[in-house]
């Protein structure tokens, strides 16, 4: 692999400084790193190969001479300055929806479709969460056989609203442990020893756009249109990794036995038949990894030429960092 300038834009939050352990995890050549933040956040320090680097404000200047900008910013922010990282030739791998359904803009699983990255015009984007983590699932059953319709059922940890949901759930349950009132403010409702079915903004439709993304990016990323997708997403009391209830319906009947050899032998999958006396994964399991680990293979009662599954992955890593890095290690591998 050959040297690269990179710079992080989002340095300090969960998904920024998850790339910048990915970065050192999977020994990417860095020459030069910029860590850039908002200005509230400027002057603080991260860490970097046991070096630490002083946080910069984001400017349209930050990213002159830089080959890649990973983005770990909310879209609001990936707009403002994606005309100035194309400008100054770098690319630009997005982890925030700005750019997602752009038809401009690869939408890029490395294992799925990495071929899709090459043709970026200075902008990649980075799947949803839980599209990723679903689209890794099926993609070795999609070659098998194309997926004609999905029913996914999303069971998402609070670490996916950010780092207040994660300090949310522990002080609700600190609250509860101590007999006093629990108190919402990430959350519509209480999240601790409950479950909340939504997530994001509705839509005419009554599904939401946290649901929909299931079928739009899922469409993108397959390369297959035609595709129709029934989600619904629900917040979990889990501090890490998403889950996913697949049902799928493929265009030919494939058998378990089937299935279970394209998920064994599908990169960045781990098939769960027996793990420690379980036939199926958990959100513990898999956290702090990048594999998405499948488990509960089993044929569709509802359809004869469906399958259903349950997988978990790491959201904060497979679900953003680290794809994105794996991003950045294809490209400059190829």
């Amino acid at each position: 692999m050959k040297e690269c300038k990179i710079a992080v834009l989002g340095a300090t939050g969960a998904v920024g400084r998850e790339m910048l352990n990915v970065l050192e995890e999977y020994d990417i050549p860095v020459s030069e790193l910029k860590v850039l933040s908002s200005a509230r956040s400027a002057g603080g320090t991260v860490t970097f190969r046991g070096k630490e680097y002083v946080l910069e404000e984001a400017t349209d200047d930050s990213f002159a001479g830089m080959d890649f900008v990973l983005g770990a910013v909310k879209g609001k922010m990936s707009k403002q300055f994606a005309p100035a990282i194309v400008k100054s030739g770098a690319v630009f791998i997005d982890n925030s929806s700005a750019f997602r359904m752009d038809p401009e803009v690869p939408l890029v699983v490395p294992e799925i479709n990495g071929e899709d990255a090459r043709a970026n015009k200075g902008i990649i984007a980075n799947p949803n969460c839980s599209t990723i983590i679903t689209a890794m699932a099926v993609a070795g059953i999609h070659k098998l056989s194309p997926i004609r319709s999905m029913v996914a059922c999303t069971y998402q940890a609070v670490s996916g609203a950010g780092q207040g949901g994660l300090v949310e759930l522990e002080e609700q349950m600190e609250a509860i442990a101590r007999g006093e009132e629990v108190k919402s403010k990430v959350f519509p409702t209480q999240i601790a020893l409950n479950v909340i079915p939504f997530i994001g903004s509705m839509l005419d439709n009554l599904y939401t756009d946290e649901e929909m993304k299931m079928q739009n990016e899922g469409r993108k990323i397959l390369h297959d249109p035609e595709l129709t997708v029934t989600c619904s997403c629900v917040r979990v009391p889990v501090m890490r990794s998403h889950s996913i209830a697949v049902t799928l319906r493929t265009e030919r009947k494939v058998s378990i036995a089937e299935a279970n050899e394209a998920i064994r032998s599908f990169p960045g999958c781990r098939l769960i038949e027996d793990y420690e006396g379980r036939c199926y994964p958990t959100p513990l399991d898999t956290s702090g990894q990048d594999l998405v680990w499948v488990g509960r293979v089993r044929d569709d009662l509802t359809d004869g030429n469906g399958l259903t599954l349950w997988c978990c992955g790491d959201q904060i890593r497979k679900g953003a960092a680290s794809n994105a890095v794996q991003i950045l290690k294809y490209l400059i591998e190829e």
